[in-house]
């Protein structure tokens, strides 16, 4: 699948207007059986992970908090990506030319882009969210709804789906974006386009969650340091609350900047010429959707605990859903 404008882009286009088929280079056997290995165990652990992130918050009652909608939200977004982007990405980077059909060619452009675009805005409605809690709280239980929650998380979903389409027009428009040669997608990018989804994509959403995660910090310093001049030996269910609050957004904040680290190399990906540089950080990218259920499980008990009960099945039994995780 291949991406234009670009000079190496355009040669290859050339090529396969004057000879009808697809002339990128082939892979060696060596080179196309160690993608396809590691791909498919990232991908097989991605989408394992995530449904058990899915199945934990949807089964269990104590789960169903607003914060953990976002995260539900988020970790659908990271298994579509172990399910569609890497085997796709595996396929095309193992195989140069397009095997998948015309409607192939239009869908999974336009579907990578719709993955990527939620999980960057879930995570800065989880940094609302996390900000609301913790500099906020008496107005939190007003302020964060279930209701609003559910609502913010899908139509960060339906924004997904508009605005990619809006940004691929072009690509979706084109009707022969399939039949200049056999085995070539190309994927048509308007220059502006790529500006546009730089700032809306990557530099507004990281811009809230930096701003917001800095006033977070803050004020989770300053709570820190007021508990502990307290003289008080029993804390109250406030201030156990207040610690829960920081803990989680500090769990949230790892996400956030691990998900950050891995996003940044996928918009520089286009500015490099070398093959293998560009495949290096989009894997980079993809990792992270198998990262995020692993970071859970560290920080997060109620995971492992939830995990525990799916894998020995005790979700099967009465009342299951009644289990206490905390």
């Amino acid at each position: 699948m291949e991406i234009l404008p670009g000079e190496e882009e355009m040669q290859d286009l050339l090529s396969c207007l004057l000879n009808t088929s697809c002339q990128t280079q082939v892979r060696s056997r060596y080179e196309s059986a160690l993608i396809y290995t590691a791909l498919s165990f990232v991908s097989l652990l991605t989408v394992l992970l995530n449904m058990l992130v899915l199945i934990s918050i949807s089964h269990f009652r104590q789960l169903h908090t607003p914060t953990n909608v976002l995260i539900f939200s988020l970790a659908l977004a990271d298994l579509l990506v172990g399910a569609q982007m890497i085997p796709l990405e595996m396929i095309t980077r193992s195989n140069p030319c397009w095997y998948l059909g015309r409607l192939m060619c239009y869908l999974v452009p336009y579907a990578s882009g719709i993955f990527t675009f939620s999980s960057i805005w879930n995570l800065a409605l989880i940094s609302v969210d996390r900000y609301i809690a913790v500099c906020e709280p008496l107005l939190y239980p007003s302020r964060v709804t279930m209701r609003r929650t559910v609502s913010s998380s899908v139509l960060i979903w339906i924004c997904s789906i508009i605005y990619c389409g809006w940004i691929m027009i072009d690509h979706l428009g084109n009707l022969h974006a399939y039949d200049r040669c056999t085995g070539l997608c190309v994927v048509i990018y308007l220059p502006y386009s790529g500006i546009v989804d730089l700032l809306v994509s990557f530099l507004c959403p990281c811009c809230v969650i930096v701003v917001l995660y800095i006033r977070i910090f803050t004020v989770a310093i300053s709570q820190a340091r007021s508990i502990k001049s307290n003289s008080v030996s029993i804390e109250s269910d406030f201030m156990k609350t207040r610690k829960s609050e920081r803990k989680a957004a500090t769990t949230l904040s790892i996400v956030i900047v691990v998900y950050l680290l891995c996003f940044a190399p996928y918009f520089c990906s286009p500015l490099s010429d070398n093959w293998f540089s560009q495949v290096v950080m989009i894997w980079i990218f993809q990792m992270n959707s198998c990262l995020n259920p692993l970071i859970y499980a560290f920080f997060y008990p109620w995971f492992k605990k939830s995990v525990k009960c799916i894998i020995t099945m005790k979700i099967l039994q009465p009342f299951s859903s009644e289990l206490s995780l905390m």
